[in-house]
């Protein structure tokens, strides 16, 4: 992942957001949803930074500078909690899990830690047993007499128990305690959730101010090389999504084999090719190779190919990828518009459960054996 910046972590898409804010009159509990990748998890750490700084005569918060900008850089910050999934901790700043007395890591997060039966898959949910405890803690005056913020992220990850507990607070929030929520996907968030936060949605830059901020972190990272071609290709694969991106760049410049989106890069690559084929698609022999890889990340890859293909069989031009207009526009051909657009309500379907501990493989078998099928008469 991305090393944050040490100060404006705000992405210029993002800056009208910001400054629509009001830090005077601040509500208990914002929702701030959007498309995966585009910093959202960003600004919601540079907002708690800003909500816990204790700079006064200041016109713009955070500080960097007082003693509450300090503790929270150093992820030490008492009066923070994040509830975030094992698989995502790497994103809060430089919080140090593995050190026992670590404020943020609770009994239950180091039992999963020390446990080496755990099942992998449920380290990326928030368990109850932490929910439970960050919520128990709020009860308990904040530690410097100001404000506490507690940030949840994935939302919509949260397993329907700890929803629950998260409820309750929001229904009657503590004193001085202020719930930054994040989803990428705010309907899968509970409406009386939703119901109880102030929406704030995060937009998608457009192209070029996107392509533009990549750009200016490259040179950041150290031998980090990639043509603008490949850049731009890798944008639109990605949906639009720069930090997306960024991490897709990163992980192959590691080349680190074991890395998960590593894994999800190369396993979506390979489905792109055996999609390109149509009828002819060997979805067994497909699946079997990808299966390993984040089902969630292989179902988007799926439905943006589909997309570019109903576009084009639109007559319209893609929008994922460009690049293969030649082969969109021969599937097109072949492609029978009922049967596809049956697929893609299958996909949206998929999606919808895309997080439910199934058989992935099963599920791409069925995925794709129904693509096939797009192409026969």
């Amino acid at each position: 992942m991305f090393p944050m910046e040490k100060h404006n972590q705000v992405a210029p898409w993002l800056q009208p957001l910001w400054d629509s804010l009001d830090f005077e009159k601040f509500p208990n509990a914002i929702l701030l949803h959007g498309q995966s990748g585009i910093g959202k998890f960003a600004f919601a750490v540079q907002l708690a930074k800003s909500l816990l700084c204790e700079a006064s005569n200041v016109t713009h918060k955070p500080c960097h500078q007082c003693e509450a900008c300090h503790w929270f850089n150093t992820g030490n910050h008492p009066d923070f909690i994040a509830l975030v999934p094992e698989t995502h901790r790497k994103l809060l700043p430089q919080a140090d899990y593995e050190a026992d007395d670590s404020p943020k890591k609770t009994k239950a997060a180091r039992d999963d830690a020390d446990s080496e039966t755990s099942d992998k898959k449920e380290k990326k949910n928030i368990s109850i047993e932490e929910t439970r405890s960050a919520i128990e803690s709020l009860s308990i005056g904040s530690h410097r007499g100001g404000n506490r913020v507690i940030l949840i992220y994935p939302l919509e990850m949260l397993r329907s128990d700890s929803a629950n507990t998260l409820l309750k607070s929001l229904e009657e929030p503590p004193a001085n305690t202020i719930f930054i929520l994040l989803a990428d996907r705010v309907d899968r968030v509970l409406p009386t959730i939703r119901s109880r936060c102030r929406l704030l949605a995060a937009p998608r830059p457009d192209r070029d101010q996107g392509l533009t901020w990549l750009n200016a972190q490259l040179p950041s990272i150290s031998g980090m090389k990639a043509s603008d071609s490949d850049i731009a290709s890798i944008y639109d694969e990605q949906g639009g999504a720069p930090y997306s991106v960024l991490d897709s760049l990163i992980a192959r410049h590691n080349q680190d084999e074991k890395d998960d989106l590593t894994i999800a890069i190369a396993a979506s690559r390979f489905l792109l090719q055996s999609m390109a084929q149509g009828g002819r698609i060997s979805w067994l022999e497909t699946a079997d190779k990808i299966h390993k890889a984040q089902y969630s990340f292989l179902l988007a890859t799926i439905q943006r190919w589909v997309s570019d293909l109903q576009l084009v069989s639109q007559g319209g031009n893609p929008r994922y990828y460009p690049k293969h207009l030649s082969t969109l526009k021969g599937l097109s051909q072949t492609a029978r518009v009922p049967k596809l657009l049956q697929y893609w309500k299958s996909l949206v379907q998929a999606r919808r459960t895309e997080n439910h501990p199934l058989a992935s493989r099963i599920q791409l078998e069925a995925l794709l054996s129904q693509y096939q099928q797009i192409f026969e008469g």
